[in-house]
Order: C-alpha cells, then structure tokens, then sequence
C-alpha cells in the first residue's frame, strides 16, 4: 500500500466515525420526538400561556376584549390583613355587651370591608378566619378567603399523608420481605388498591363514609353495640379532609411499599450477618443497616409523595368537592374550577403559576435536605 492511499484511508475512519456518530444522533433524537412533543404540547406552551394570561383578564367565554391587568389577579390572590376587633360596650355602662350565649359581640366585619373611606386597606377583602386573645379579635382578612383556605388545606394534607403513607409502606415492606411461604399472595393484596383508578376508589369511599348506611359508621357501631352514635364523615368541616387522608393513604401505599420493597433487596445480607455477630438486636439493625441503605429510597419515596400530595385534586372534586364549607378545597380544585366551571382563565392562570412556584420552592427545599454532605 504506498503512501497515499494509507492516508487516505486514515483520513476516511475520521470521517465515517463522525457521519456515525450524527446518524446515532439523529436517531436519538427522532425517537425522543414523540415525548419532547407530548411535553411540548400539554406541559410547556400550557404553562407559558397560563403565564401570559394570569396578567390579563381572559376569560374562557366573553365578548370583551382581553386586556393587560398587571398583577391584580396576583395581588387579589395573596393579600392578606389583620383587623383587630374590640368587643362593642355599653355606651351607657361602659361594659361590653353579650349575646345571648354569653360571649363578647363585636362590630361586623363588614362595616371595615365595604366601601369604608376611613379603611381603605380592608376594602373589598373577605373573612378568613379569627382567633381571641382576651377580649380582643383578631381577623384575618384575605383577598380570596377560599383560597387562602385551599393553600392551607393543600399543605394540611401534605403534612399528614407524607408519614402516613411513606411510614406504613415501609413498614409493609419490611413485613413482606421476610421469606416466608404465601407472601407473593400478600404482596398482591397490598398493591390492588393501587391498580384501581382513583375516581373508582373514591365512590367506593364515598359509600364507606356514608353518614346515614355507610360500612365504616356500621361497623363501628358494632363494635360499640350500638353506642355510636353516626357521623357523616364527608359533610364535617372537622371529618372530612381526614377523612380523605385515610382513604388516599390506603389507595397508594401499596406503591410506595413496592418500592421500599425494591431498596430493601438492594442492602447485601452480609450486613445483617455481620451485625447478628456484633450482638445487634433488631431495633439497631434497621437503625444502623436498614435505614442508611434505604437513603436514596426514602428521598425518592418522600418526594414523590410530596409532589402528589400537593397534586390532590380527584378525591376533592368526587367525593365532596370542596365542601363542607371549603373545608377540602385545594390549589389544584380551585384553578380548576375558576379556569373552567367559572371560565375565569386569567385567575385560574394566577392560581397556577402560584402553585408552580410553591410546589418549585417545596422541591429545592426538599433537594437541600437530602443532599450528600461533605464529609
């Protein structure tokens, strides 16, 4: 072979090794096509339109134009004052007056909130909540009092249903991971309810929370023979966003026991032996050999979790839709139905984005918690 052609030939693998390397490119990236697409079209362009429209006055069905409104559906939104109220006396005595119960009567709120000159900063805002110091009220006053209820509904939830869910999958799954005989039969009880779809639990749930004929007010009655007395479940402001917890808790824990299942089968069992030498009882094996092999498990279970929590939407909108008394209304119900049932787009929009940040915030935060520390 003379010179030339060795380098021609060594010029050439260069080039064939480049013209493979952007054919495996441009497989990859007609094969990711599909997805970048679906997330184009239902997840990104979405976010950035709500984004554009939560600063204008769109509505869903409406002859009017749509304008530019700057950040008042966001000032709407996250406004929030404290009006304090003393109880009304007597102009004569100087006492303060009582009701017919026998507690303090205060002036009405709406004496502050509506077109008031000497208040202008309560105008227009709603009643949250309250609580007494003394004699003395303190209102809370909101721009959207529902909302400000669907915000603190939504991390009530969250709160709860993280251990709940996260702490009886662990504990199922260490349950199941002993070899023992029929525990395959276990392992497909416990993940059943995961397979049916949400709206299919929830009704089944509804039947269960029934305040008149349900199983659970039945059941306990039983128990008591007979002195129980029923609850409806679902139509307290007290019983019905636990009563939701519970029940979303029983529907997914059956995944997260799967996948406590899978990180508990990764920890090597010459650990456990090892530790079976050192006279270690069974409390200091799952502190010390258990639990720091399921690191990354618990990070990924508990984030999941959270991202669902702050997710809740289909047991609210079947079971009690927001009621009673917007006791389980959430973020995600409340853009929904301000977006479509009111046709609210631009509000419903602000309620998104709100929500986005809220739930970003949460996973950074969660991200510096879980992050590997120097040693």
């Amino acid at each position: 072979m003379t010179t030339t052609e060795t380098t021609i030939q060594t010029q050439s693998e260069p080039l064939s090794r480049l013209n493979d390397r952007q054919s495996e490119s441009l497989t990859g990236w007609l094969m990711a096509s599909p997805a970048i697409l679906l997330l184009l079209g239902f997840l990104i362009i979405p976010f950035f339109f709500a984004f554009i429209y939560s600063f204008t006055n769109q509505r869903l069905i409406s002859p009017n134009p749509t304008e530019f409104v700057g950040l008042t559906n966001f000032k709407r939104l996250l406004t929030v004052r404290v009006l304090r109220l003393e109880p009304v006396t007597d102009e004569a005595s100087g006492q303060p007056v009582l009701n017919d119960e026998g507690n303090y009567t205060y002036p009405r709120v709406r004496e502050y909130t509506r077109n008031n000159p000497d208040y202008p900063q309560y105008d227009g805002l709603q009643e949250w909540t309250y609580f007494d110091i003394g004699q003395t009220r303190w209102m809370l006053l909101a721009g959207d009092a529902v909302f400000m209820k669907s915000l603190v509904n939504t991390f009530y939830f969250a709160i709860f249903i993280i251990p709940l869910q996260g702490g009886v999958g662990l504990v199922l799954a260490l349950l199941i991971n002993e070899r023992t005989r029929g525990v395959n039969i276990f392992r497909t009880i416990y993940f059943m309810p995961v397979v049916v779809s949400m709206v299919v639990v929830s009704i089944l749930w509804s039947f269960i929370y029934d305040g008149q004929n349900g199983l659970l007010n039945n059941m306990l009655e039983v128990v008591t023979f007979g002195h129980f007395n029923p609850v409806d479940w679902l139509g307290n402001p007290s019983t019905a966003l636990p009563a939701i917890i519970v029940m979303s808790a029983w529907q997914g824990v059956g995944f997260h026991m799967i996948i406590w299942l899978a990180g508990l089968q990764t920890i090597s069992y010459s650990l456990y032996e090892a530790a079976d030498i050192d006279g270690a009882n069974t409390w200091q094996k799952f502190l010390y050999v258990t639990w720091p092999g399921l690191r990354n498990t618990a990070i990924f279970v508990f984030v999941t979790i959270t991202m669902q929590a702050f997710g809740l939407f289909t047991q609210i909108d079947v079971m009690t839709r927001g009621g009673p008394l917007d006791s389980t209304t959430t973020v995600i119900f409340q853009a929904v139905q301000q977006g479509f049932e009111k046709q609210n787009i631009a509000y419903g929009s602000a309620i998104s984005v709100v929500f986005f940040i809220m739930v970003l915030s949460v996973a950074l935060i969660q991200r510096y918690l879980t992050r590997e520390k120097a040693v």
